[in-house]
């Protein structure tokens, strides 16, 4: 395994990680508002992060979606501003660090910024309930530079389902899909992570340019609503999408699902979101842990899932998408983003090939953003005006 690591730091010296989304904005939202004197992340912020700038380096990130994250139960307006607050975050960190970081828009923005030596820094809008039911939000989310949306977060949006919601609409509505061709026209990659299988499938259906999964796993190997069953792994060859194993343990771990939904009512019970990562929340989390001792994922683990995702969707159509800073716990030698030389090592124990590897790394995901922009450039329709009122006729179940 010496020897594989050696060479997994060389081999993401020439070809790094793209990560498909971490959560640095809202964390840094949530513990520090936003003061990066307080969290600077030029030094190590182990004790309170999963991510800073050296731990980047070590890790052989070479381009990272930043995800622009609000929480599901923010709505409207509300919704919209957090997530133009996020966007700012992104945008601060890339002035404050122009020696590491780099903003990038598109797919030759990410190989320029890699070129000049720094990590490209795209973002991701996670749930459509940041765009409020309006199109134009949408299409100026994608002008600050948005370039994936997750069409829902945790919780239904008016016109789509959520994996872990009870199911409102069967999928996406009328509205739903005309968002998804809107995405398309922009060139916003479609994330279908954290939707309803049946939503992947509708929107599989409707676009006509690649999808992304940003940070799931495969449902075969951890039967988790959250994961990616096999027959939509199976089409993302003739979509020419990209999906992108997470890091979560209860997405990866059968055994860890039940000990998170204990450890997720335990944090309702002392007043915080499950999602919360503010030292008084994980205070609250490891005391937990401590007393309940949880499953271990490994690095091995999140192999399992690649391989079987390697095995359905082919080599071309598979990332990594940590899901840092977004979770409370972490595999056994991912616990930061410095990880990710542990996990090439262990695929090159598996006997994946170095160009496999590259294409895991780096070659898919900045494939999969060429090939949305090119069905943008050809798209010549002119923006939607469409609402959620002329095309769902307020026939939908109120929540």
């Amino acid at each position: 395994m010496t020897d594989h690591l050696t060479r997994a730091h060389q081999l993401l010296a020439e070809h790094p990680v793209v990560d498909g989304h971490n959560d640095l904005p809202w964390a840094l939202r949530a513990q520090v508002r936003y003061d990066l004197d307080q969290r600077d992340i030029s030094t190590d912020q182990s004790a309170c992060l999963h991510t800073d700038l050296p731990r980047l380096r070590a890790g052989g990130v070479g381009a990272q979606f930043w995800s622009v994250f609000v929480r599901s139960d923010y709505a409207g307006d509300t919704a919209v501003s957090a997530c133009l607050e996020q966007v700012d975050a992104v945008r601060q960190l890339a002035a404050r660090y122009p020696d590491d970081l780099e903003l990038a828009f598109t797919a030759d923005d990410m190989e320029a910024v890699r070129g000049r030596g720094r990590i490209a820094s795209l973002m991701g809008a996670e749930g459509g309930h940041s765009i409020n039911n309006s199109l134009a939000t949408l299409r100026a989310l994608h002008l600050l530079g948005v370039r994936y949306m997750t069409l829902t977060h945790n919780d239904n949006v008016d016109w789509a389902d959520s994996a872990t919601d009870e199911p409102r609409h069967g999928g996406l509505t009328r509205f739903g899909e005309e968002v998804v061709r809107e995405m398309n026209r922009c060139g916003m990659l479609v994330d279908l992570s954290h939707v309803a299988a049946t939503t992947m499938r509708d929107a599989l259906r409707v676009t006509t340019a690649p999808v992304v999964f940003s940070h799931s796993s495969a449902r075969a190997v951890c039967d988790h609503p959250r994961n990616i069953p096999d027959d939509v792994l199976e089409q993302l060859p003739a979509n020419g999408g990209v999906a992108m194993a997470t890091f979560v343990p209860k997405f990866i771990l059968p055994a860890a699902i039940e000990w998170t939904e204990r450890a997720d009512e335990n944090m309702r019970a002392h007043g915080f979101h499950p999602l919360e990562t503010t030292p008084a929340a994980m205070k609250v989390q490891h005391a937990f842990a401590d007393s309940n001792p949880r499953p271990r994922a490994t690095v091995a683990t999140v192999a399992d899932h690649l391989d079987h995702m390697r095995e359905v969707a082919g080599i071309d159509h598979i990332g990594v998408g940590g899901d840092y800073d977004g979770t409370s716990f972490l595999p056994d030698g991912l616990e930061g983003v410095d990880g990710y030389p542990r996990l090439i090592a262990e695929l090159l124990d598996r006997r994946w090939s170095e160009a496999d590897l590259a294409k895991l790394t780096w070659h898919n995901a900045v494939r999969v953003l060429r090939d949305a922009e090119a069905v943008a450039r050809a798209d010549t329709r002119p923006a939607s005006h469409a609402t959620i009122d002329q095309l769902d006729q307020r026939d939908q179940v109120e929540p």
